[in-house]
């Protein structure tokens, strides 16, 4: 089988931030006096993939609906600035040259569970940008992972392609999507009866 469009998820496929996502929460935790909420990147494992209303259901559940919403909110902001101020070295081996790769015969794109403004920050920081041809997430579209794929796809006329991830989370966006889902087995979660799964970046050029 053969796909004329790549659809990527990013933390546990493209990047582990964890680390990096943990400290830009806690320096806005600590500012806002709130250092018993602190995380740790073993803490964020396996939160990656869900959408951040859920995410602060689980982490600020001592803080009342919405204003736990507006905190989530806050720390993300924080951690789109802390992840633009590194280097970000946190790539997975080989991403790059893969998807140089596979661009040259498939369009690539992203759909993430994410804030605003991070997938963009993830092209920037792998140097990966010019070769996607878009992306959404769910700060842009508020909808379930399935949803902002079916959104995708439809934007840009995709007629034929797979999801590539790493969760339960993507499997079940992928299948409500209606199309094939990759797994990666070197990421975050685990995954009943994926269509392929990959246990490097790079075996997905022999796919």
């Amino acid at each position: 089988m053969t796909f004329e469009s790549l659809i990527f998820d990013i933390d546990g496929t493209l990047w582990d931030s964890r680390a990096l996502v943990a400290e830009g929460y806690n320096i806005q935790l600590r500012k806002e006096g709130l250092e018993r909420l602190c995380v740790s990147a073993e803490t964020l494992k396996p939160l990656f993939g869900k959408v951040m209303t859920e995410i602060a259901d689980i982490l600020f559940a001592s803080i009342p609906a919405p204003e736990r919403y507006g905190l989530m909110a806050r720390c993300m902001d924080r951690e789109n600035r802390y992840l633009a101020e590194n280097e970000c070295r946190i790539g997975y081996p080989g991403v790059k040259p893969t998807l140089e790769a596979l661009a040259k015969k498939h369009r690539l794109f992203i759909v993430s569970n994410s804030q605003r403004g991070y997938p963009e920050l993830c092209m920037e920081k792998l140097g990966i940008g010019p070769l996607f041809s878009g992306h959404l997430c769910f700060g842009d579209t508020g909808t379930c992972k399935g949803e902002t794929i079916r959104r995708l796809m439809a934007r840009h006329g995709i007629e034929s392609a797979c999801y590539i991830g790493d969760t339960q989370g993507d499997l079940d966006a992928a299948e409500l999507a209606g199309i094939p889902f990759i797994y990666c087995a070197y990421g975050f979660g685990a995954v009943d009866h994926p269509w392929k799964t990959i246990d490097r970046f790079e075996d997905l050029l022999r796919l």
